[in-house]
């Protein structure tokens, strides 16, 4: 081989190799950046959303400003949400509406977690209020059921009561304060 080809042939090997090396740390760090970021696949601002149940009836009705979704878990991150939570076809009572600072709706939607300042309200079966304050709530729309570990304060016109953990059937609008429950009589709230 001649001196002007051997110059060729490595400047090709080198050319070769650079071109190489370059591709594979570009893939590297596209790797490291994808597998970083947890970008959600879309976002929804300021709307409102029915979800329905496995038979087509309406398991709840979420409005919020906010609204993320994560494309590996298939989870719905809500800021601000109002959830409104439909009683069971054929039932007279009425809907609950709930609010906390952030929510969590599973891939099926069968489970909402609220977090921060959760607030629920709605109607007894005699039209009057009653309402459910705790940081953390969990709801399963599809069962119309509610549950807690953390501290609960339920508030009835002229009842306040206080107590660890919650177990609520939405429809029947029955709460149980698992325990630490503390009753009080309020002439004040009405």
């Amino acid at each position: 081989m001649t001196r002007r080809g051997l110059v060729i042939f490595l400047l090709l090997l080198v050319g070769a190799v650079l071109s190489t090396w370059a591709l594979w740390s570009q893939r590297d760090r596209d790797t490291r950046s994808s597998a970083a970021s947890n970008r959600p696949d879309y976002t929804l601002h300021d709307f409102e959303l029915t979800v329905l149940d496995e038979q087509g009836q309406e398991a709840f009705t979420l409005k919020a400003p906010r609204m993320d979704r994560d494309p590996r878990a298939k989870t719905l991150d809500i800021a601000t949400p109002l959830f409104v939570i439909p009683p069971k076809a054929g039932s007279k009572a009425t809907p609950w509406e709930v609010r906390s600072q952030t929510g969590w709706v599973s891939e099926k939607g069968d489970e909402v977690r609220l977090r921060g300042d959760v607030k629920a309200l709605s109607n007894n079966a005699d039209g009057k209020p009653v309402s459910i304050a705790t940081d953390h709530l969990n709801v399963f729309p599809d069962d119309k059921r509610a549950t807690s570990t953390a501290k609960v304060t339920v508030t009835q016109p002229g009842f306040i009561l206080n107590g660890q953990g919650l177990e609520a059937d939405l429809d029947a609008k029955r709460i149980i304060l698992q325990s630490d429950v503390k009753a009080r009589y309020d002439r004040s709230v009405r």
